[in-house]
Formats: C-alpha cells, structure tokens, sequence
C-alpha cells in the first residue's frame, strides 16, 4: 500500500513538472541526479532523483537525496511521504526523522511524535527532549510539559534551552510570573538570550507591569545598536505601552525555535545543506518567523543558489519589522547573481523607504561602486557616514570605500582624507594601509611613510600576495633593488597569475641586470590579461627594454641592466 502510494505521489510530481521522461524514468537519472545535488542545484536533483525512484522505488540512496531535495526545497509536501518510504524501508535517517516529526507537529499529532521516540527514531537529545515537552503541552497536559522542560533543565550543556522553552511554555498559558521566574533563574553561566527569547523576556516583564526593567534587559542584552523591530519593541515599552506576549505561544511554535536554534548552533560546523535541513523545518512550521525565514535566505546564498534565496527573502512582507534585513539580502543575492541593475533598483527603494538606516546607504555605495558608478557611490557613502554613530565600529570600511571612490574619479586629497580617517577609526588595519601606502608610491609621494605603512601591513598579512607585491614596489621606487628583488618574487608566488605582480617582478630583474629574465615576466604579465593601457606599456618594455620607456615617461633610467652605473 505504502509503495502503490509513494509511486502515486512521484508519478504526480513527475507530471506536474511537465516531463516528458516518464516513460524512460530511471534512464540516467542516477548520475543526473546525484552530480545536481552535488552542485546544489536543488530542483533539478529533486526532478531527477524522483524519475529515478519511479524505476527503483525503495533504493535508499534515491529516497535519501530526493528527499534532501525537495526539503532544501521547501517543498515539504513532497519530503514527507519520501521520508515516510525511508522508514518504512527500515532505513535510518537523521533527517527523515526531522520531516516526519515535523509533520506530526503541524497535524497536532502529538502521540505520533512520542511513538516515534519510542520507536528510536531520534534527532538530537535537545530537540528529542523538547519535543516531548512541547507534545505533551499540545495535548493539554501542563503537568507533563513543565516535567519535561525539567528533564532538558536537568540535563548537561542543555540548562539554558530548557529554562528558554519552559518560559515561552508557561507564557503562551498566560502563567507571567512563572515565566519571568524562569528567565530570572540563576543557571550555570548565566541566562543566555537570542533574539526571540529577549523580545520574549520583554514582553512578559511588560505583561507585569515591568516596562523599566523590560528596557533595561534589552539594553543589556542587545546594547544601543537596535534593529527597527527591537527599537519598536522598545519605543512602546517606554511609552508606558503594555505590550502584550506573542514570541512563542504554541507548541508548533516551540517546536520551530528549537529547530530554528538547532540551525544557529550547528551553522558554524556543519555544511551549509544540511544546516537548511533545520531551517526549512521550522519554516515550514512557522513561516512568519522572519529570523529563520532570514537564516534559510542566508544559507541558500551560501550554496550558491541564488533564485531561491531571493524568493525567500521576497517571501518578507512590507510591514514586517525586518523588511529592511530582508531586501537588503536580497539585493546581496541579486548582486551576487550578477544582476547589479536589479540589485541598485531594490536599494534604491529601501533608501526613499528607510532614509534613516545608514547600512542601507552602505550597501547601496558598495553596488554602485561595482557598478563603475563611483561618483554615485560616493555620495550614498557620504550619506551612511552621516547617519552612522562615530563609534560604530563599520563606520572605518565606508571611510575605506568612499576613499577607494575618491581615487577612482581621481580626487587624490578626498581619497587620502578618507584611507587616514578610516586608519584613525581602525589603526593598522593592512587594507587600508596597502591601498593608501601603495597609492601614495604611484603617486611618488611620502614615500618614507609608505614604506613603514606597507611594513606594518606585511607583517600582519605575510601572505597576502597583493601587500608583498606593494612592499616590494616601494622597494624599487627608492632603489632598494636587491630587496626588492626577493619580496617581488615572494610575491609572484603568493599571486602567480596576477599581471601587475608579475610585471612589477619584470621590472626589478631589469633593474639589477637580469634582462633575460625580466623579459619572460613581462611576457608572463602579458599572458594574464592586463589592462590595455598597461598591457601597451608592457610590449613597449619588451621592444625597447624599461630604461627607454622611462625616459619618454620624463623619469630617469635605472642604467642598472646594461651594467652602466
């Protein structure tokens, strides 16, 4: 029966696709489906894979990918009957586990998610023990739920997440005291907030009349720099608003913040799709979580999956405290894809919407700045630092980038006003110090300072090819040659296919005589696509040697190569 319905299922996924590889289901399907997965193309290994598993229907491997699919999807529909078939098959699998007692959780079928317990069909001993907590809650039995917060309260390294969910329990039945008992709670490191469980903490304290120390715990846990949603949250409060609870208030709910924290926990670690495995779980249980919603965005960019990460952050409404969070993602996804036009008209909007938030002008500057359009992105630079608190501590990079503006439309006193207003914010910070050090040696000026500005650099990035390449340059520009030599190559090796490192190499063997070798690196320098008015001056170099080109360019010739010194 199982298998007749599983089949009915794939045969109706396969139709609806508009395939016309039915009749030749499992022809290459394998190989197709497997190399998309592994490429996370996540629809095309989904469509594949199902074909497949209309020829082989209990091939485990099939099951296994297919159903990674359609999750990574979101398409839970499809997932849980695969996830049902890698069960029923006597299969173990951590993440059909996870589908099935989601399923149960939204169908309320909470005497399904004890029998799968039972049944040891286990995901973590964090989500399995609030899992029955929050069951128990959803059968109406608050007795069993507060025992079996306990038993996660009780057990090692899971303290905080039990006494985070027993509050959001005792909260969402209107037992206020009880929950503000439990985030007051002394616990072995102290109570440890997340976004939801600060804005939870508030509202409760709020629901008693607490509005002072509700505005002072958002303080203290998320300090001045509040996203719109949390300055919202606090705005009402000190208006004297009583603000009423909402951050957790079902078990469906609970359910979806614990695999929501799982993700969070696991992000640093773990690849990146089965990280989305969670996420999608608790999206498909609370889908206007805006923060998982974010997080599964965010993770779909990571993959390189970019349609799908701008559909979930689209997914975002207007009038949700995190719009902002949300298009500015998208335009990232959107830049990221290659669509820049698209991405500056999403900015564009969010700046007459949110004409306050200086990381919207931030990223609006850095879309344009790849666009080529540097006087634009200047002037949305220019906006962001007025907007920024003078201790922000990303207010130093938009000096950084408007300067790199600046010396692009050739505005050299702007370009060195913003790298030292950039260092004064963030001293020795090496990008600074090569962009500003290595420009002020084209320019031949401060050479001196250059050269101690580029030391400092190289000593805190001492692979960093681009700042050995900058040492070694100012190295020459002062005639210190044969040093220069040996950073210069240093450089080359660190950056072998760069055309300006390898030209500056050319030139450094010319200057100590080794003409034969400076010529195969300009010839190198050439191979890799220089630009072309670099790429003229590098064939001029090997028509007439270096000596000759700088002295049409009114400099004075090394003389070193041709022995005449």
């Amino acid at each position: 029966m199982l298998k007749r319905s599983l089949t009915a299922v794939l045969i109706s996924i396969v139709m609806s696709s508009g395939s016309s590889a039915l009749a030749d289901a499992n022809a290459g399907a394998y190989l197709a489906g497997r190399q998309a997965l592994h490429a996370h193309d996540f629809d095309v290994s989904a469509r594949y894979l199902t074909k497949g598993l209309l020829g082989d229907p209990t091939n485990p491997y099939l099951l296994d990918r297919a159903m990674t699919s359609y999750v990574a999807l979101g398409q839970m529909d499809q997932a849980i009957p695969i996830a049902q078939a890698i069960i029923d098959g006597g299969h173990n699998s951590q993440v059909a586990h996870l589908i099935l007692q989601m399923a149960d959780v939204k169908s309320e079928n909470w005497d399904g998610v004890f029998d799968a317990l039972e049944q040891g069909r286990t995901i973590s001993p964090l989500i399995d023990g609030i899992a029955q907590a929050w069951a128990h809650l959803g059968k109406g039995d608050m007795t069993r739920a507060v025992a079996g917060f306990d038993r996660v309260i009780e057990t090692e390294g899971m303290t905080v997440y039990g006494v985070t969910h027993k509050a959001y329990a005792l909260a969402s039945v209107g037992d206020f005291e009880g929950a503000e008992a439990m985030f007051s709670e002394q616990i072995p490191g102290g109570m440890r907030y997340n976004r939801q469980s600060g804005i939870a903490h508030a509202q409760i304290l709020s629901q008693l009349g607490r509005n002072a120390d509700a505005i002072a715990m958002l303080d203290s846990v998320f300090g001045t720099q509040l996203d719109p949603g949390l300055a919202q949250l606090r705005a009402r409060l000190d208006a004297g608003e009583a603000v009423a609870y909402s951050a957790v208030t079902s078990p469906e709910q609970g359910m979806a913040e614990v695999y929501h924290i799982t993700a969070g926990a696991i992000q640093s670690d773990a690849p990146s799709a089965y990280t989305l495995m969670f996420t999608r779980a608790a999206n498909y249980l609370w889908p206007d979580n805006t923060i998982a919603t974010l997080m599964t965005a965010g993770l779909l960019e990571d993959l390189g999956q970019f349609d799908l990460s701008n559909a979930a952050y689209s997914s975002v409404p207007r009038n949700d405290p995190a719009f902002h969070a949300a298009e500015l993602g998208r335009a990232d996804v959107l830049r990221a894809g290659g669509r820049i036009d698209a991405a500056i008209e999403v900015l564009d909007a969010l700046a007459r919407s949110h004409p306050d938030l200086p990381q919207v002008f931030a990223n609006q500057g850095d879309t344009l700045r790849q666009a080529g359009r540097y006087g634009d992105a200047a002037k949305a630079y220019s906006r962001a630092i007025e907007l920024y608190q003078d201790d922000d501590p990303i207010k130093w990079f938009v000096y950084y980038t408007r300067g790199i503006c600046a010396h692009k439309t050739d505005n050299w006193p702007q370009a060195e006003a913003d790298f030292r207003a950039a260092l004064a914010l963030e001293p020795n910070h090496p990008q600074v110090l090569n962009y500003l050090g290595y420009s002020l040696v084209e320019r031949g000026e401060k050479l001196d300072e250059a050269l101690d500005m580029l030391e400092v650099a190289a000593t805190a990035r001492p692979d960093n090819g681009a700042i050995i390449d900058s040492l070694g340059w100012v190295l020459f520009q002062l005639g210190r040659y044969d040093e220069a030599v040996g950073m210069l190559e240093n450089a080359a090796a660190l950056e072998p296919v760069d055309p300006v490192v390898n030209d500056h190499l050319g030139d450094v063997y010319w200057a100590v005589g080794r003409e034969i070798e400076a010529r195969f690196q300009w010839q190198r320098a050439l191979s890799f696509d220089p630009e072309e008015t670099e790429a003229t001056r590098i064939r001029d170099k090997l028509d007439r040697g270096l000596d000759l080109v700088l002295l049409d360019e009114g400099v004075a010739p090394i003389r070193v190569a041709s022995g005449n010194n």
